[in-house]
């Protein structure tokens, strides 16, 4: 059998102490930690505070002997499942045979010790912890992924919940938009109406592409198209994509970015993809006449990409969950603006693709968020 990782403890009791030594070498293997007593009290206090896989007991100690030892061991729930070997110099007669094994012994050795038959009957034990260890520690990691399936499965439905409210939102606006249309009359404003239209519509292309985008990084289907570029090209488009959202919402958006070029070599459409789901959120999660911003630097080998905003904020006990696909659906469900909150979990996958990183450097409940993105320049 190969020795296990972690040590196996053995209990050798006796009151001479040559007895001890001669068993710790006759045992000796590697895997194996042995623990020696002098008398029943020193073994008891050791059981306290070690597992076992196999004790050896001397049945002739003075003050406690070993059968006495043996119906301690069996009395105390901590010590009452390791098995017990008598060892004796004495008589091996039927009686006291009879009450080792009431006491609970497993087996009896009579002295002189046959040294192959004590090992191989040592090895036995050793193996069987090992393998209820092995079972014990297989059952907690059963345990650990059923905690974890039964806590995705939550999510999921709870995902799955707001998806069904973020898609019925946008499409009732298209049907009663349709309805308007098709009863067109003078009072009615045609460009107001498909202007909502237009709006719900992108929303929900978004939502779906976004939906699309995190099934083909997990299933490995998208690759960067890397070019050397400058953030000062993309950016603007990125705010572009959000432009309307943000004017309708009344926010107020301030833009910092360098004069000179910050060069990095990155796909341009995933910078802007990041940069405007970012942005969109900021504007999704910020009461209306809130204030945005996006600032633009660059720190050592690193461009950095700050977005901060004055809305709803985060909860502390939500904020590690935030870039899972399916982490924020509790929080995210409960919140006055709606939404998935799969934006994040994208942006990270596409930024991490990219060799960088993405953090919230602050969070507080009413007081908004700041996120940054970091990625390495050309």
């Amino acid at each position: 059998m190969t020795a296990p990782e972690t040590p196996i403890n053995f209990l050798l009791v006796d009151d001479l102490e040559e007895n001890l030594l001669a068993l710790e070498a006759l045992l000796k293997r590697d895997g194996v930690n042995f623990h020696t007593a002098r008398s029943g009290d020193e073994a008891l206090e050791l059981m306290l505070q070690h597992d076992y896989a196999l004790a050896l007991l001397d049945v002739q100690m003075p003050g406690m002997d070993g059968f006495e030892l043996a119906e301690f061991m069996r009395a105390n729930e901590r010590s009452r499942h390791i098995p017990i070997i008598f060892v004796t110099a004495g008589s091996g007669d039927t009686a006291r045979r009879f009450r080792g094994y009431e006491a609970g012994a497993v087996d009896f050795i009579q002295k002189p010790i046959e040294t192959d038959v004590l090992r191989s009957k040592a090895e036995v034990f050793l193996n069987l912890y090992d393998q209820r260890r092995q079972i014990a520690a297989q059952r907690d990691e059963l345990a650990g992924l059923t905690a974890a399936l039964r806590d995705a499965d939550q999510q999921k439905n709870r995902f799955l919940a707001v998806l069904g409210h973020e898609l019925r939102n946008p499409l009732a606006v298209l049907g009663s938009g349709l309805n308007i249309l098709e009863r067109a009359n003078g009072r009615i404003n045609e460009d107001e109406v498909r202007s909502a239209m237009r709006q719900n519509l992108a929303h929900v292309s978004r939502l779906v592409e976004d939906l699309l985008d995190i099934a083909r990084i997990e299933q490995g289907k998208i690759s960067l198209r890397k070019e050397l570029m400058t953030l000062q090209t993309v950016i603007p488009q990125a705010l572009d994509h959000n432009t309307q959202a943000i004017d309708s919402a009344g926010h107020e958006l301030t833009v910092s970015i360098p004069e000179g070029p910050i060069t990095l070599d990155a796909d341009p459409a995933r910078i802007i993809q990041i940069v405007s789901n970012l942005v969109g959120n900021s504007a999704r999660y910020t009461p209306d006449g809130g204030r945005i911003s996006v600032e633009v630097s660059q720190v050592g080998e690193h461009a950095v990409i700050a977005v901060s905003d004055n809305g709803i904020g985060i909860e502390p006990e939500e904020q590690e969950r935030i870039f899972e696909i399916f982490g924020q659906a509790a929080s995210v469900s409960q919140s006055v603006s709606g939404g998935l909150g799969i934006g994040l979990a994208l942006v990270k996958e596409l930024v991490e693709m990219h060799g960088g990183n993405i953090s919230l450097k602050r969070s507080a409940p009413g007081e908004g968020s700041c996120f940054e993105i970091r990625l390495p320049v050309a």
